[in-house]
């Protein structure tokens, strides 16, 4: 039996994890990661093999999280390269960078903005996997 292989991505308000071999895990361990993640109220996406945490951790955080878990898994740290360096021209956040905006404000754009940096949202809503 195949081990879980879990790539953990960290955002500045949260943390995705992709699970690299979800297709080789058997049904009773990808219940046990489903199980961990909504005890957690996260979000586990089937078509992108991901899962979402609405909480700040550090990898070591996260891998003592599955230690203490009944998840017998491989551990790896992806830390994404961000190249988008634009910035908010209005509201609130003015003059930072949409990449160092809090999750909350960013999911209210989404909803709530239709002007010119529509893509850049979209664009980093999509990065965060919000």
């Amino acid at each position: 039996m195949s081990k879980p292989n879990l790539i953990f991505t960290k955002y500045k308000n949260s943390f995705s994890v992709y699970v690299k071999n979800l297709e080789l895990l058997s049904v009773e361990q990808i219940q046990i990661i489903e199980s961990f993640v909504s005890t957690r109220k996260g979000v586990f996406d089937f078509n992108s093999y991901t899962f979402v945490i609405q909480k700040r951790l550090e990898f070591n955080e996260f891998v003592a999280l599955i230690e203490k878990s009944s998840i017998d898994a491989k551990c790896e740290e992806n830390i994404p390269k961000i190249e988008q360096k634009s910035k908010v021209e209005f509201g609130k956040y003015k003059g930072m960078y949409y990449c160092d905006i809090p999750d909350s404000y960013l999911l209210w754009l989404k909803s709530n903005y239709l002007g010119k940096d529509r893509d850049i949202i979209d664009l980093e809503l999509n990065f965060r996997a919000l």
